[in-house]
């Protein structure tokens, strides 16, 4: 893989590697593409390790709003090697976490609420900065989005709004910190945030993938009980026992709901679903008992139909990365995690940026939880 140059300045664009996909139902092509130098309001990042979420495989669907081709990669960590204009939080040299986009000026991010931005949807899912433009062209000199949740991190160097971008301090392992930027915010933000579980309070999570994982070890940190973990895959609920967990159930189970709510005296007050699978939500609905509150994280695979006594006394929330300011939340988890009590470390599994193809495919088949892209490692 050839190492790029790092800019010297703001104002000169370079050439960087890139794992690209041209096509929906194609692989990730490793490519050589130009970067330019940042804007306003823009961080250049050198890339040292980048997560990869079930989100990443959105423009791979039918009628995605950020079609091919594309960078995705929204869940970056690394180094600041240039700043645009008017970027005054981040400074040269900063270690850096990567995060979602916000305006910072609506009414829910005035109030601490970034993820629910008025204009959250148009500044993540497009790929593409808010005029349209994109920062990265190929060899052929076509444009490539490259603004995929404010970032684009599955490359040596990305561009990210400085409100994607979260200072930590230098010690810390960069090489890990990636998916405290969507999945692991997204779990532990949901119980921290906007589902606030109290201490001694039921929980089932349904699903023990990364975001699900996350949500066990923050409902522990906090002091819920019981903690119940429905998974398919056995190998994930043994992690979710050894992470928090203080009962776990296969999904596949015929009676799931009843035991469930024998576990919990009658129903649980809170429950998670990170599948989307409609079916699961509707048991995460069905566990609960009156006055519970359900989340759901996951994109609903399908239509989503409710008897007519489904929400009678209950509450559902769809959540955005948790309802968590990622300013706020990832340095708690940091700290968390200093003190041995959030250890989201052992969910990854590290790949070169050469293997994202297979490390998409470990990712979607259950076998690795949460794999991470060095894009400095080579095979």
């Amino acid at each position: 893989m050839t190492q790029p140059v790092p800019p010297e300045s703001a104002g000169q664009a370079t050439m960087v590697t890139a794992a690209v996909l041209r096509q929906t139902d194609g692989p990730y092509l490793i490519e050589e593409v130009k970067l330019d130098p940042p804007g306003p309001g823009e961080v250049l990042v050198r890339i040292v390790g980048t997560g990869m979420c079930h989100t990443d495989m959105v423009p791979r669907g039918a009628g995605s709003f950020s079609p091919p081709p594309i960078i995705t990669g929204h869940e970056g960590a690394g180094v600041v090697e240039a700043v645009g204009a008017g970027v005054r939080r981040v400074s040269l040299g900063d270690h850096v976490v990567l995060s979602f986009d916000s305006c910072g000026a609506c009414a829910n991010c005035r109030k601490g609420a970034p993820p629910y931005c008025d204009t959250f949807l148009l500044r993540n899912l497009l790929g593409r900065r808010m005029d349209g433009t994109t920062a990265v062209h190929g060899g052929d000199g076509g444009e490539i989005s490259s603004r995929w949740f404010g970032q684009s991190s599955f490359a040596t160097h990305c561009l990210a709004s400085e409100r994607s971008v979260v200072v930590v301090d230098r010690d810390l392992p960069l090489e890990k910190l990636g998916p405290l930027g969507c999945g692991i915010l997204t779990g532990a933000g949901s119980v921290f945030v906007d589902l606030n579980v109290p201490a001694g309070a039921s929980l089932v999570v349904f699903g023990a993938g990364a975001v699900g994982l996350a949500a066990v070890m923050a409902a522990k940190v906090a002091g819920a009980g019981p903690i119940i973990a429905v998974d398919l895959h056995e190998h994930r609920l043994t992690l979710a026992m050894e992470l928090g967990a203080t009962h776990l159930l296969d999904g596949a189970t015929s009676d799931l709901v009843a035991r469930i709510q024998a576990l919990t005296g009658g129903g649980a007050e809170f429950s998670f679903d990170t599948t989307g699978n409609v079916s699961v939500i509707g048991d995460a609905l069905a566990v609960l008992r009156q006055g519970g509150h359900c989340g759901l994280v996951g994109i609903q695979t399908a239509p989503l139909t409710l008897g007519p006594a489904a929400l009678i006394g209950k509450t559902v929330s769809s959540i955005l990365e948790g309802g968590a300011d990622p300013q706020v939340v990832i340095p708690r988890l940091l700290d968390l995690w200093r003190r041995g009590q959030f250890p989201f470390d052992r969910l990854i599994e590290t790949f070169p940026l050469e293997a994202i193809n297979a490390a998409e495919e470990a990712s979607l088949s259950g076998k690795v939880i949460k794999p991470v892209l060095l894009p400095a490692m080579h095979t």
